[in-house]
Parts: structure tokens; sequence; C-alpha cells
């Protein structure tokens, strides 16, 4: 097969690739995918479960365990050195199945991730998975679109593609559908091929696939760096935090050997207790837990619509300040319908709904017929002309759909209820040359062959078409544009634009044979307006109200007018009594200090420009406010990867947004946003609970031990008792907190950006009138026993009164300030099954033969296991009253 396509003119590689220019059928695409595989890149091989398993042993806490092992083997304690090993690969096991279980999560989700492509088939436009398009297809490419294969270029319009992440040129290059180049060009120089990853900038174009996959430029690269991987900066701080406690429990310990040898304990006793004290405070299961947490609200998101690309992005979600939406398509449906037409001095009324091409034109009340109206056929036919988004029914989703822009798709809409089609206008008037929309200039323009002249169409925003104008068409003449004409004219647009809809002006010019760039631009005649409307979404105005309820400033960010932009701004609450609008221009006169002085007091932002949205989005950042910016632009990506957190659009956005942003809305619903942060919140809160309970355990043994030390009492708890504890006890009860449901409105709480290391004043409070109780509550039991001269009994005692005090903490961190006596018992069925089998395995503990010899425990009586709980209830009332006071506190002050 040739690899040199560019060298081969267009009809040649139709005919190598054995298609055509109406496309392959679906039975040939059909094949071509079965033999030659998905349009797939590699993506990093997934690790079994065998290899997950190993890698659990790859952390610094592991390798002192099992040096301490040998330690423990070599001086003759076998079965402290058995019970490390055994609860080493009992503690991997779980962690292995944790890990597999986030892996298997995130790998369900990448489904939802699924770009797509248009493409022909039998002639006919179909829009499928860009994983689906096979070598021979043809591709119809158009501004914000995502090249999804290798391809020559068959035709070309405007067509400009940033290919930065393929050759690092860091400006879009022009592609043209131009004869054949030398075979020995390089890839930035090869003008009539479009490369796999790039993105479509502005203008359109059709190609033919000649590589998919690994057979792509970009997949050659990827095959090789399809193995790289980053880490999640949450699960790395964790890390970070155990490493550092690491280093605090090395110099902790080695004076506490240093103390336990003073007061006459043995060094194997004293340096298998220090061991064993390490692993308790070392949450070293830590990073585990936290992926399954991550994972698990990530899935749930996905099940809302809201699909998260980067576990990463989980860190801003709970955290939003500034929600800065786009009015079209987040806060509206998207669904743009021209429904009036100035032009001419007259108002014409437009019906139908959506992009279903049906509908009528009507004036004062009575339907009028195109033909009859000059005017309205000339509104019709610039419509079309200017209109390259494609219409489409789909019998599977049962609506109308729209490949490309949706403010030209509705007025090809129009158009076509004025009678016209672009295939028709095009076979009559040829397209000459065209200008695609530019958010500088603010308009599109078209340049066509019309009987013996050229007619250029201008379409775009009023302000911007008026400029290029000195006419305007009256009565079928072109009258001069006057200041009572100009007064007229802006009248009518503040009129339509304060009943909130998106007011368009056209105009045109009948020119000798002159190109674009030959000024014809110039000495227009206004032609009038297309005013839009755009159905707000239902859940809107209350998906607002949540956001409000949860401390979040909502603020617009939008192309359209001043007046339009408020007045919808208003209607759902967004804009409120003393806010301010700010537009472009008066972006363009603040330096940066002043723009983030500003914000203040600003909810609408019109007519911006993708570099305002920019500026705007780094003055907030820069007043320390956290920031999600939605997006569906291929110039929106900037801004989203600018924000805090870039939310694009599902369903209209660009390939290139979805690309650039954190979140895929793929709902395209407002509420879905207010939803994300809701269980980002949510996660955070998880994710404490988890910390509380790990540390606070921790804390509570290692306060016993020491404790016992200075009191020169013999040690409470024996090294591989406390290693039971912890990795037996814990490694249960912290995956069911991990599971524990999301708690209600939590948006309605004030929430305050997490610490550092996720660890702040409260949860210090918390740990310590846990840990407290814990160690007073096992020393003073276990004095007791130490005093009948009974060893044994004293050391099952004590660590079974830590097991269920244990057991306690794990539902005393479901809540921070809700008594538990209040919760839902059974909110949480994972936290009953691990109490339940963690009861069970602390009775085979006490009973079966292996484990007392290993653990050194003894059966215990009924009146003994009541002690044990009765003591450990302690921590249960000790929190209850802290979450009492704080009640009080947060009632009287």
């Amino acid at each position: 097969m040739n690899h040199s396509w560019h060298a081969l003119a267009g009809e040649l590689v139709l005919r190598e690739l054995e298609t055509n220019a109406q496309g392959l059928s679906k039975e040939e695409a059909a094949r071509r995918l079965l033999n030659y595989g998905q349009n797939k890149l590699p993506e990093a091989k997934s690790d079994g479960y065998p290899t997950i398993f190993l890698r659990q042993f790859e952390s610094p806490l592991i390798y002192l365990l099992l040096a301490a092992s040998v330690v423990m083997y070599l001086t003759g304690d076998l079965g402290d050195a058995l019970i490390v090993l055994f609860v080493l690969v009992f503690n991997s096991i779980v962690g292995a199945v944790q890990e597999g279980r986030a892996q298997n999560t995130l790998r369900a989700l990448k489904r939802f991730a699924e770009t797509s492509a248009t493409v022909l088939r039998d002639g006919k436009e179909l829009i499928i998975r860009d994983c689906e398009v096979v070598r021979g297809d043809i591709v119809l490419l158009e501004e914000g679109s995502k090249v999804p294969a290798d391809a020559r270029l068959l035709s070309s319009r405007s067509l400009q593609v940033d290919e930065a992440s393929l050759t690092g040129e860091s400006e879009p290059i022009s592609k043209v559908d131009d004869a054949a180049l030398s075979a020995e060009a390089p890839l930035a120089d090869r003008t009539n091929m479009v490369f796999k990853g790039s993105n479509i900038t502005s203008g359109t174009g059709r190609a033919v696939v000649v590589a998919t996959g690994l057979d792509t430029e970009i997949g050659k690269i990827a095959s090789e760096l399809s193995g790289i991987d980053t880490d999640v900066p949450l699960k790395t701080n964790i890390r970070n935090l155990s490493r550092a406690i690491i280093w605090v429990v090395m110099v902790g310990g080695a004076l506490l050997f240093l103390a336990g040898l003073a007061y006459g304990h043995t060094a194997a006793t004293m340096f298998s207790t220090v061991v064993a004290l390490a692993v308790s405070v070392i949450p070293e299961g830590l990073p585990i837990v936290m992926t399954l947490v991550l994972a698990t609200g990530v899935w749930r998101m996905g099940k809302r619509n809201v699909l998260v690309k980067k576990l990463q992005a989980v860190e801003a979600l709970g955290q939003a300040r500034i929600i800065a939406v786009d009015k079209t398509g987040t806060l509206t449906r998207n669904e743009l319908t021209v429904e009036r037409i100035w032009t001419n001095g007259k108002m014409f009324t437009v019906t139908g709904s959506g992009y279903e091409p049906t509908g009528s034109v009507m004036s004062e009340g009575i339907v009028v017929e195109p033909p009859n109206h000059p005017e309205l056929l000339l509104a019709g036919k610039i419509g079309v002309f200017s209109a390259n988004a494609q219409t489409m029914y789909s019998e599977e989703e049962h609506r109308w759909r729209v490949s490309g822009d949706p403010t030209e798709a509705a007025l090809a809409v129009f158009g076509a209820k004025t009678g016209f089609t672009k295939t028709d206008l095009e076979g009559e008037a040829p397209l000459l040359s065209e200008m695609p929309f530019d958010y500088r200039l603010k308009y599109h323009a078209t340049l066509h062959q019309d009987g013996d002249k050229n007619l250029a169409a201008v379409v775009g925003a009023p302000e911007a078409v008026l400029a290029l104008c000195t006419s305007i068409c009256v009565e079928e003449k072109n009258e001069p544009l006057t200041p009572e004409t100009y007064e007229e004219i802006e009248r009518v647009m503040q009129g339509l634009s304060r009943e909130g809809l998106r007011v368009i002006g056209f105009a045109s010019r009948r020119t000798e044979h002159m190109a674009l760039e030959d000024r014809v631009l110039e000495h227009l005649t206004f032609g009038g307006f297309y005013a839009m409307r755009d159905a707000l979404r239902p859940e809107v105005k209350d998906a607002m109200a949540r956001a409000e309820g949860a401390g979040i400033k909502v603020v617009m960010i939008t192309g359209d007018h001043r007046l339009t932009a408020t007045s919808i701004a208003r209607e759902i609450g967004i804009f409120k009594e003393g806010d301010e609008v700010a537009t472009g221009e008066e972006i363009d006169a603040l330096n940066d200090v002043e723009l983030a002085h500003k914000l203040a007091n600003v909810s609408v932002f019109a007519r911006v420009t993708p570099e305002h949205k920019l500026r705007i989005i780094r003055a907030y950042r820069s007043r320390g406010d956290i920031v999600a910016m939605t997006g569906d632009g291929v110039n929106d990506a900037p801004s989203l990867v600018a924000a805090d957190l870039g939310v694009a659009m599902g369903a209209i956005g660009t390939e290139v947004a979805k690309e650039a942003a954190d979140i895929v809305l793929l709902d395209d619903n407002f509420g879905s946003i207010v939803s994300a942060v809701e269980e980002g919140r949510s996660i955070y809160k998880t994710i404490k609970k988890v910390v509380l309970y790990l540390f606070s355990t921790s804390v509570g043994e290692a306060l016993t031990i020491i404790a016992a030390l200075f009191l020169g009492m013999p040690l409470p708890v024996l090294a591989a008792q406390i290693i039971w504890l912890n990795f037996v006890t814990d490694g249960f009860l912290d995956v069911a907190l991990a599971m524990e449901p999301k708690e209600k409105n939590i948006l309605a709480e004030p929430f305050k950006r997490p610490a550092k290391y996720l660890i702040d004043r409260l949860m210090l409070i918390r740990m310590l009138v846990m840990a407290i109780p814990m160690a007073v509550g096992t020393l003073w039991v276990f004095s007791q026993y130490v005093a009948l001269g009974d060893m044994t009994k004293a050391l099952t005692m004590s660590m079974t009164t830590l097991a269920v005090f244990q057991w306690f903490n794990a539902w005393n961190c479901r809540s921070e300030k809700e008594s538990l006596l209040r919760m839902n018992p059974f909110g949480n069925i994972y936290l009953i099954g691990a109490t339940l089998i963690v009861i069970a395995l602390q009775v085979l503990a006490l009973h079966l033969p292996v484990l007392q010899n290993l653990l050194h425990t003894t059966p215990l009586s009924q009146s003994e296991w009541l002690l044990c709980i009765a003591v450990a209830s302690s921590i249960l009332v000790a929190e209850e009253l802290r979450k009492l006071l704080r009640r009080l506190a947060y009632r009287f002050f």
C-alpha cells in the first residue's frame, strides 16, 4: 500500500483505496473494520491481578516489615515472624482487590469519552464513532472538529489546521487540495494532508482516509508512549504525608527504643514493638483507599452524565467558588431557531421549532409567500450562503442533530423555510471564495458568481456588519444610511435584544468580477436582522438556586449583545439588582489589576472574545478564587486549560474543547455541573473520614504503648497483636468507610478549601477526643488483669479492648456533626458487613489454636467481653459529647 499519499493526485488516491467521492458502502466499511481493526491508538496495558498484588509490596514500610520479620526469625521469635508475613500477604490481597476494582471502574468510564466523526456512506452523511472510521472513508471536516484519521484532502474551503501536537508548529497551517507534492516532503509541509489528532481551527473540507489507528503518524508515536502514565496528585500528597510520618516515626521510634531499654525491656521486645508501632502509625494502605474513593465518586458522576477525564479534576470539583458558563448550550437548549426577520422596514415572524425544516413566515399574523417578498428571498438566500452546518434527523434519537455551528444551522433551516437549499443555490450561484467566521472580525463572508456579476454575502454581529455598510435596502432600492436610519436600526436591534433574542445582521453587494481580497467588503447594502431564540433549559433555575445555596457565584460569559445577555441572565437568576455587566470593549480598557478589582460586582460578560475569556479566568484566579469554566468551541480551549476546572459540552462541544477540558458534560446540562460540585465535596468528606479513622486509631495505639512505657507498666499489646489490629481490623473498616453514602444537604453546608494534607484543625481535635479514651481505657483494663497475675489474659483483654475501640470509632467517623443515634444504622451496609467480619475475626483470634499461638491470646468469658465493650463505648460518649457541644456552639454563637 502506498504511504506517500501526498505525492498522488486525489483521483489516484481514491482509485488505489478502492473508494469514490460518495464514500464506501455500509457493507464494505463493515468488512474493512473487521479486517483492519478499529481506529484506535494503543493504550497503556492494564495490569492483571498478579501484578497488582506484587505491587502492594512496593513500599518503604513493607521493606521495613520484611526486614523486621527476618530479624524476628533469626532471634527465635518464629510466631511473630509468621504473623508479620501473614498480614503482609493478607493486606496485599485486600489492596489488590481494591486497586483492581478502581482500575475496572475507570476502564468502564472510557466508553463515555468516545469522539465522533462525520463520514459519507452510500453518499449519505453519517455521524459515527471515530473508532469506526476505516481506510477509504470520506470524512467531512469543519471548524472545531478533531481529525479522526490521516487523510488526503479532496476539497477545502479556507481550511486551517492546528498540528502543534504532531509537528510542534504553534500557528495553524493552511491546508489545500492542490496538486501532488514531492514524495520526500516533510510532515509539516504536506499541505494536502490532515493527520489524526490535529484540530480544525477554521474552514471546511473533505478528505479520504488513508491510515487509521497505529498506521497513522501519531499512532506511530503513541505506540512508543503507551506505557507512560502519571500519578494522581492527591494520591501523591498522601504518599508524601506517609513518608513524612515515616521520618517522624524513625526518630520517635529510636527515642522510644532507648526509653524502653532504660525501663528494663529487652532489645528484641522493643525492636518488635517499635516496628509494630510504626506499622500502626503509618497509613500505608491509604493511597489505595484514596484511589477507591476517587474512582467510586467518578463512577457516580458518570451515571449523572458527568465524565471526569482525569482523577486529578476531582481535587478542584468541590472547591469551585466561581462557575463561568457559556449561555448557549449550557443555560439554553442550543436549538437556535430564527424567530423574527426584520428587513425592508418590516418585521416578519417565522414559525417552527428547533432544527426541523418546517414552518412558515408571517407578517402581522398572516402567512405570506416568500416568493412574493423579494426581501425575504434575499434574507433566505444569504442565510443559506453563510451556513456550512448540516442538519440531519437521527432515527435512533428521534430528533434533529447538527453537525457544525448551531447559528449557521438555524440560518440553513430558515433558508429551507423560504425554499432554498445549499446544494441548489450553489449550483445556480457557485461559491468563488469564502472568509469563515472570525471572532475578531465577527462576520462570515462568501462570494458567489451570480449571472454576469458576483454577489458578496455577509452575516455577523450587527455592529460589525453595519460598519461595512453605506446603504440600506428599502423597497428594492438602495438608500444611503443616514443618522436617522442608524437610529431606527439601533431601536429595532435593542427592542429584539431586550426580548432575549440573539440578533444577527446581514448585508450584500453585487460587484463586477472581484475577489473577497479585492476590498469587495466595502460599501455593502444592509439587509436587516435575523433574530434567533434559544429556549432556556427547564432545570437551569433550580440548579442556579442550588449553586447559590452552595456559596457558588455563577457568571455568564457570552458573545451576545449586552441587552440580550442581561435579559436572559435576569430571567435565569444570574443577574440581580446591583450587579454589573462588562463588555469586551470595557475589558480592553482595563489592565489586569483593574479587571480583577471589577469582578466583584460583575455577573454578566457580554460581547466577549476568547481572549477576553482567558483574561477573565486569570483575573478570577489572581483573586484566589477556584474557577470552573464551561466551553464548547475550539477557541475556548485556552480558557478551559487556564481554569482550575475546564468543563466541555459533550453534545455540542467541539472535539478540541473536549480534549482540553477536565470534565465533559455528556448532556450539556448546567445542573450537572452543580451535581459534579456536590459529588466533589462528598468525595472530600469521604476521604477525610477515612484519614480521620486511620490516624485516630493509630494515635490511640501509640499513646497506649508510650504511656505504658513511661508509667513503668509491661507493654499492653505485643507486636503481632498491633499488626493484627492495624492490618486486619483497619483493613476492612477503612474500605467500608470509603463506601460511605453521600451526606444530605452537602451543598448547603459551609465549605472550606481542604488543608494541604487533608488534616484540618477539627480533625486534629477529633483525633485527640478519640485517641485519649482509647489509651486510658485500654491501660485501665490491662492494669486490672496484670494485677491478677495472668499476663496472657491481660494481653488478650487489652488487645480486644483496642479492637472494640476501633469498631466503635469507625461508626464515630461517619459524621463530624450528626449524632450517631440520629443516623440511619443501615445507611452504609458495607460498614455493617465489615463490622461483622472483624468481630468474627476477633473471635477466631481468641479461640483458634493457630491464632492463639501467634497472637498470644486466650478465650474470654461473657463478662470479660462485656467489660471490653463497656470500656470501649467511652469513645462513643466522648465523640457524642463533642458533637453536642459543637451543635450548641453553632446554635448560640
